[in-house]
């Protein structure tokens, strides 16, 4: 129900020049996977530490992502991890995802936790290693076709703890050739998305330690290889809104894998420590959804918004509930900067006015808004609140201990 509220909040917003039937619409279009992953037990390098509830399985994962769709409106895809989400019948995976909402979003192999990749995957010396690494990208790739994804997302831990301990350049070679690989047996409307990450568990160098790195590759393999940006793979400091923009403009900007981290790792909920530079890389989508370019317009409509996140203390769908409301809320601040405003504070150089067009949208208050579009959507406008309140919680309890966990 609108309340006075949001009609002072709507008149705000009117008087601005701000279309607010568009941003609710947009509100309402934005889509954000979640991990399956992120609903089993996870830890710390030094323990696991076990929830009671957690889920013991896929279905029982997807149950728990239906959950987190149903209260809030915008998660119907779940991304499966490979051979943790392994299944006899991916078929009936699909079929059960259907039953409850859901959808099988991004299929992510998993090169990292077999022991023959102790010295890495696709960039290992051992050719060996190498085919075998190559064969589970493709038993990805037929994985996605058999549950209908589109992406699928590659992480690698590949890199090196010393000087000397192997050959930077081969290693480049040896990698491009396994994704080249993977890249001939993808379908015409499938992509991948290469992610990439500038430490851990590799700490003298990665094989594809930054956004240029991943670049280069998705170049050189073709237009269905984009770049994945995590939200918490960059050395301190780094502009990720700057990577963004450059990403969108040449049209490879892929996809997010959204989460936090204060100094280093990545598993927090998003936005927990620094909600402005998430706001900051909504504005730079935004004002390119807008763009002349219709090339660039829709890159930001193929983006594929995805959480990787596995919560250690707090509970898991709770997490990932407020997880999204965050980026809702950092959404929605986004759609309220005056582009225009923007526009002719820069044609003017007039840096306190443009720094303040963009500054005055962060600090509204989107709760009004957010509640219109939920109450429009069907979904509770206290998501974190109403899945509290519900019974949930507690009938997840009866799986005891000891679920499924990466």
């Amino acid at each position: 129900m609108k309340d006075q509220v949001y009609n002072i909040f709507e008149q705000q917003q009117t008087d601005r020049g701000i279309d607010l039937e568009a941003v609710k619409q947009k509100l309402k279009e934005i889509q954000v996977e979640t991990p399956s992953w992120g609903y089993g037990d996870s830890g710390t390098r030094f323990k696991v530490f076990q929830q009671e509830g957690v889920p013991r399985n896929l279905y029982e994962k997807i149950q728990d992502a239906a959950q987190v769709h149903k209260h809030t409106g915008i998660c119907p895809g779940v991304a499966i991890h490979i051979p943790w989400d392994q299944a006899d019948d991916y078929q009936e995976i699909k079929r059960f995802a259907a039953e409850h909402g859901m959808k099988v979003g991004a299929v992510n192999p998993n090169l990292f936790q077999d022991e023959d990749y102790k010295f890495g995957s696709v960039s290992n010396s051992n050719p060996k290693v190498r085919k075998k690494a190559v064969e589970h990208l493709l038993e990805c790739v037929q994985i996605a076709r058999e549950v209908g994804s589109k992406d699928l997302s590659l992480w690698f831990a590949d890199g090196t703890n010393y000087p000397g301990q192997a050959d930077i350049r081969k290693r480049k070679h040896w990698m491009y050739e396994s994704l080249a690989e993977m890249y001939q047996a993808l379908d015409d409307d499938m992509r991948m998305l290469i992610e990439y990450k500038f430490f851990e568990p590799a700490f003298y160098h990665t094989d594809l330690a930054d956004w240029g790195m991943s670049y280069n590759m998705a170049m050189k393999l073709g237009p269905k290889a984009e770049v994945l940006v995590d939200t918490g793979h960059h050395p301190q400091g780094t502009n990720i809104e700057h990577i963004v923009a450059y990403l969108l403009d040449e049209k490879r900007l892929g996809g997010f894998h959204f989460n936090s981290r204060k100094y280093a790792d990545d598993d927090l909920i998003v936005a927990a420590h620094n909600p402005y530079e998430l706001f900051l890389t909504f504005f730079q989508i935004v004002s390119a959804q807008n763009d002349s370019d219709a090339g660039i317009r829709k890159t930001t409509e193929n983006i594929a918004y995805m959480l990787d996140q596995c919560h250690n203390l707090e509970p898991k769908i709770p997490a990932m509930i407020r997880s999204i409301t965050n980026v809702q809320t950092l959404y929605a601040k986004a759609l309220l900067i005056d582009l225009k405003e923007v526009e002719d504070a820069q044609q003017k150089q007039d840096v306190l006015a443009a720094e303040n067009a963009v500054r005055k949208a962060f600090e509204f208050d989107v709760t009004p808004l957010l509640n219109v579009v939920r109450e429009e959507m069907g979904v509770p406008a206290n998501p974190l609140e109403a899945y509290l309140s519900s019974s949930y919680g507690e009938e997840i309890l009866a799986r005891g201990k000891g679920g499924a966990s990466w």
